[in-house]
């Protein structure tokens, strides 16, 4: 892979740090609920196709008494994309070259109250450059307050930055985050933003954008399950549960454009499948 950019370089530090603070929280919740679960971090490194080296990241996961499974990914590749698949990225079509960073992260909970979530934010380069990510709030017993305070929090980060982001983002989130065979929405909605341009000096708004959509997360998420973490549960409010998982598998492997990346570009399989739940049914 080719050495980093300024540009690039910062935005890896960025999510590298972010991913730090996220699990540093994360694991305080789990001392606070008893438990002294940490994540486990395991490196991979990524071949391209023509056998030279294509960047890698590194695999955080964590399994505890209030954190079922959670996994925060951070990942830095480069290299070039198959003829087929750059047919489908903006700016690949005559130059198959990339480089990719960025953040993912999926948590799914031991107790039904608790919402499950998602986040990721990345920077993309080919012959053009541009921002993507969002944050969506995936919970089996919706919560009205919940809802709003998360939305609430996300709809800080884009009034900070441009009024018309978060009526443009929440849309796209609330467009994207659909499953059509089943016609219902993954969750309760969020921001989802992609190919958000970042040549000259919109490349400084569009970051300071991404780093607060994270810093956001970061603030509103471990609120929402400090408020729910302990809160009884019957069976049938995880059999609840259980069968949304099964809703949300079904999303991520057929219709999610993330999964579709790191498949396409070599990444490592545990990595992009880490967002699936640990126990679903199916009716």
């Amino acid at each position: 892979m080719k050495p980093l950019d300024d540009q690039q370089q910062a935005c890896r530090d960025w999510f590298e740090g972010l991913r730090t603070r996220i699990c540093d929280e994360f694991e305080a919740i789990e001392r606070e609920a008893g438990s002294g679960a940490s994540f486990e971090f395991i490196p991979w490194e990524r071949t391209d196709e023509d056998g030279t080296p294509g960047g890698g990241g590194v695999r955080g996961q964590m399994a505890g008494k209030i954190f079922e499974k959670v996994g925060v990914n951070v990942s830095t590749v480069g290299g070039r994309f198959s003829e087929e698949f750059a047919a489908s990225i903006p700016g690949a079509e005559d130059d198959p070259s990339f480089f990719a960073t960025g953040i993912s992260l999926v948590a799914h909970m031991a107790n039904p109250h608790v919402p499950a979530v998602h986040m990721n934010t990345r920077f993309l380069c080919t012959t053009k450059r541009w921002f993507g990510g969002g944050a969506d709030l995936n919970p089996p017993i919706p919560y009205a307050d919940d809802t709003a305070d998360f939305h609430a929090a996300m709809r800080a980060a884009c009034d900070a930055h441009d009024p018309e982001h978060y009526p443009r983002f929440s849309k796209w989130a609330d467009d994207y985050f659909y499953i059509p065979h089943r016609k219902v929405h993954r969750g309760v909605g969020g921001i989802f933003y992609d190919h958000l341009d970042s040549e000259g000096e919109a490349w400084d708004a569009n970051f300071a954008f991404t780093r607060d959509v994270g810093r956001a997360f970061l603030d509103i998420f471990p609120a929402i399950v400090r408020r729910r973490m302990a809160m009884p549960f019957t069976d049938a409010d995880k059999a609840r549960q259980l069968e949304w998982r099964g809703r949300y598998a079904e999303f991520n492997l057929v219709y999610d454009r993330g999964t579709l990346f790191g498949l396409k570009t070599g990444g490592n399989i545990d990595a992009i499948l880490m967002s699936l739940p640990p126990v679903a049914t199916w009716a």
